[in-house]
């Protein structure tokens, strides 16, 4: 059930922000060694319910006025060498157990988009709001599938959105 899921996220959570004290003074200094900003990013994202929440991952790109609009790339040069390794690694997800621990995710779920996919993509992929029935997740069937990172072509979200939808469909806590 929802409210087992729920459970299971807070102890988990719990559990990995106690364990983020350390990781986020090691990785806040390199951050701001490297890149003068805040640590921590933080992004409007759609929820559950198409509700907007704040995603808050570590900082690893220089701060820019495109980090709303446009989706990070592979070569992106608005990353910086830590930030990209932290990409490489997922560590700059780690903060999003925060958003975990206050109701905001899921630990899996469909990956939440930044407002402006969501409005694109809404328009372009049939049952895109779809998505929203549930939290969005730190990873999510697409991701697990291989679905995950820069999408460069249309078919890649449908790809995506397809699995968003199986894991909705098909969620079963056993």
């Amino acid at each position: 059930t929802r409210t087992v899921q729920r459970v299971l996220d807070i102890v988990t959570s719990l559990c990995v922000c106690v364990f983020l004290i350390p990781i986020t003074l090691v990785v806040g200094i390199i951050i701001k060694l490297q890149s003068p900003g805040p640590i921590f990013f933080r992004q409007g994202r759609t929820g559950l319910d198409g509700t907007t929440f704040k995603c808050i991952k570590f900082r690893s790109m220089h701060v820019n006025k495109d980090s709303d609009n446009l989706q990070a790339t592979k070569n992106d040069p608005r990353k910086f060498a830590f930030g990209n390794f932290m990409r490489e690694a997922n560590i700059d997800e780690l903060p999003q157990f925060f958003n975990v621990l206050k109701g905001d995710m899921s630990i899996v779920g469909p990956r939440p988009h930044m407002l402006h996919h969501t409005e694109l993509y809404g328009k372009l992929i049939d049952k895109y709001m779809v998505r929203h029935f549930c939290k969005p997740g730190i990873t999510g069937w697409a991701q697990v599938t291989g679905y995950r990172g820069e999408t460069q072509e249309l078919w890649q979200m449908e790809e995506r959105v397809k699995r968003d939808i199986w894991y909705i469909e098909n969620w079963r806590f056993a």
